[in-house]
C-alpha cells in the first residue's frame, strides 16, 4: 500500500478512508487475497483505530473485504456469482432510467453528457485507466441527474464494488477504452433522438459486456478469483 493520500477535514474521517482503501481495491493496488491491517492502516493515514474499524466495516458491506475471526480482515477475492449479481441488478435499473431518459433529459443534460464523452476519449488518449473509469462512473450517474433521479445511480454505486474490479481489469486486458466510448456515444446518441427502444438497447449491450469479458479475465488472475 504505497500510493500516498491525504486526510482532509472537509469530511468525516471514515468516509475518506473507506474511499481510499475502496480505489486500492478496486485497481488491486491492494490485492484479492491480501490481509489488511487495521494498525498499518492507522499508521498509513495518521489516524486512530476507530475510523480504521468504521472504513472496514463498510468495505465489508460493500461485499468487498471479509473479517475472519481470530484470523483478520482479508479483501475477498473476486467472485463471479456476485459479479453476475450486480449486473443483473445494475441492468434492471439502469435500463428503467435510460428509457425514461429518451424521453425527458433537457438540453443540459445532453451537453454534460457530450462533455463527458470528450474527457472519455482524452482519458483513453493518456492511457490514464482510473481516469477514464471514473468517467465512466460520471456518464452514468449523469444519465440519472439528467431526469432528477440520483437515488438510482446511489443505488447502483451500492452494490458494483466486486464489478468494478474486474472493470479495472477488463480496460487493459481484454474492453479497451475505445470500446467502451463506442457504446457510451451509442447510449448518447439515442438519448439525443429520444429513441426509448434503442436507448434500452445500447445500454444492455454496454452492461452485457461485463459477462462477456469475465471468463478471460478469471482464467488470466485465476489467483485473484474464488474458485467454483
Amino acid at each position: 500500500m504505497s500510493i500516498a493520500y491525504t486526510i482532509t477535514t472537509s469530511e468525516p474521517v471514515n468516509q475518506q478512508i473507506y474511499r481510499y482503501l475502496r480505489k486500492d481495491i478496486v485497481t488491486c493496488a491492494i490485492h484479492p487475497g491480501s490481509l489488511l491491517s487495521e494498525k498499518e492502516v492507522s499508521a498509513r493515514f495518521n489516524v486512530s483505530r476507530q475510523p480504521v474499524r468504521e472504513a472496514f466495516i463498510k468495505l465489508a458491506e460493500a461485499g468487498l473485504v471479509q473479517v475472519l475471526p481470530q484470523r483478520g480482515t482479508f479483501v475477498r477475492k473476486i467472485s463471479a456469482q456476485r459479479v453476475a449479481d450486480g449486473r443483473f441488478i445494475r441492468e434492471a435499473v439502469e435500463i428503467a432510467v435510460v428509457r425514461r431518459a429518451a424521453l425527458e433529459i433537457g438540453l443540459a443534460g445532453l451537453m454534460a453528457l457530450e462533455h463527458n464523452l470528450q474527457l472519455q476519449r482524452l482519458a483513453a488518449e493518456r492511457h490514464d485507466s482510473q481516469a477514464f473509469l471514473t468517467l465512466d462512473d460520471e456518464f452514468h450517474r449523469l444519465i440519472a441527474e439528467g431526469i432528477d433521479c440520483l437515488l438510482a445511480w446511489e443505488t447502483v454505486e451500492n452494490i458494483k464494488a466486486t464489478m468494478d474490479r474486474v472493470r479495472f481489469l477488463t480496460l487493459s486486458e481484454v474492453s479497451p477504452p475505445e470500446s467502451l466510448i463506442q457504446q457510451h456515444e451509442e447510449i448518447y446518441q439515442a438519448l439525443k433522438a429520444k429513441d426509448v427502444d434503442g436507448a434500452e438497447a445500447a445500454m444492455r449491450r454496454h452492461l452485457q459486456e461485463m459477462i462477456l469479458t469475465i471468463t478471460p479475465i478469471a482464467e488470466r488472475n485465476s489467483a485473484w478469483f474464488e474458485g467454483p
